[in-house]
């Protein structure tokens, strides 16, 4: 599992872009910046839509003003699911970074097995700060969303 000091690895997410699905690598959103990433298990699921997307759509201005880039969204779903969800949860200042099939968070070491539940695997609850592409922070939730929450993300920053 990644750890705080380690730099992201290499790779690339979809995003929607004005022309429809677009990639965009790990270097492009990490490389001189500092960066909020939170990942969720699923997109519409009901703790990651009542409570973890929407607590740094509220406190996003918050986060920028502590120095934070960009914030963004990771989850194992497509990009059509990744852009309907941030819509429907007024998240246009957020990046929304669909996993598709997991790589991202296989790589970080923070999937999980969903089958379960129906789900597959996905990625563990989490939020991260990084900073030109070293990890400042890293929260995982192992149970009660808690850790990776943006009020913790903030008080940490």
């Amino acid at each position: 599992m990644i750890k705080i000091g380690d730099k992201m690895p290499e790779g690339a997410f979809g995003v929607m872009g004005p022309e429809g699905p677009a990639e965009l690598s790990s270097a492009e959103l990490f490389s001189g910046k500092k960066v909020v990433l939170f990942a969720v298990p699923g997109a519409f699921t009901p703790t990651c839509s009542a409570a973890h997307l929407p607590g740094f759509v509220v406190q996003y201005d918050q986060l920028i003003a502590k120095g934070v880039d960009t914030v963004a969204c990771i989850s194992v779903n497509d990009v059509f699911v990744m852009n309907a969800w941030g819509n429907s949860a007024n998240a246009e200042n957020l990046v929304m970074l669909a996993d598709g099939n997991g790589a991202y968070v296989s790589a970080l070491g923070l999937e999980m097995d969903a089958s379960g539940f129906g789900m597959g695997v996905r990625s563990k609850r989490f939020a991260m700060i990084i900073d030109d592409g070293q990890v400042q922070l890293l929260n995982v939730d192992e149970g009660k969303f808690e850790s990776s929450s943006a009020e913790a993300v903030l008080a940490a920053l």
